[in-house]
């Protein structure tokens, strides 16, 4: 086993049931995605850029979008200081809101910043439209 499975077998309990779920959501919601570790934490791309991603940090399980900041969603409240990304962490499974998951995995697929090409741009980010 590699790769998001074992990401996640090697979590309690608690916290692999929510990366279960959240995977499996994500995997159900973007078909057309490609999954992978990427610098140590599941994650999900369109065309190379990454969308989605969670990882396990000491608030809980932290599920980050890329592009979040621009949703307009205010239960993605962890916002990143340098890039256009926003979070929000679960501690238990009841945590997951799936109607409020999907509507943001819909928003992850039609706002989405470039940063596949960031380092092309020397740290600057563009809209894909």
């Amino acid at each position: 086993m590699s790769g998001i499975p074992q990401y996640n077998q090697n979590l309690t309990e608690p916290d692999q049931l929510i990366c279960d779920w959240l995977s499996k959501i994500i995997c159900e919601y973007l078909p057309h995605s490609t999954s992978k570790i990427w610098h140590a934490h599941p994650v999900w791309f369109i065309n190379d850029n990454p969308i989605v991603g969670y990882s396990k940090q000491k608030k809980g399980i932290r599920l980050m979008f890329w592009s979040g900041a621009d949703f307009e969603e205010v239960q993605l409240n962890v916002r990143g200081s340098k890039f256009k990304d926003a979070s929000i962490f679960y501690n238990t499974i009841t945590d997951i809101n799936e109607k409020d998951l999907k509507r943001w995995l819909d928003k992850s697929i039609k706002i989405q910043w470039d940063y596949k090409n960031i380092v092309k741009r020397k740290g600057k980010l563009e809209r894909i439209n």
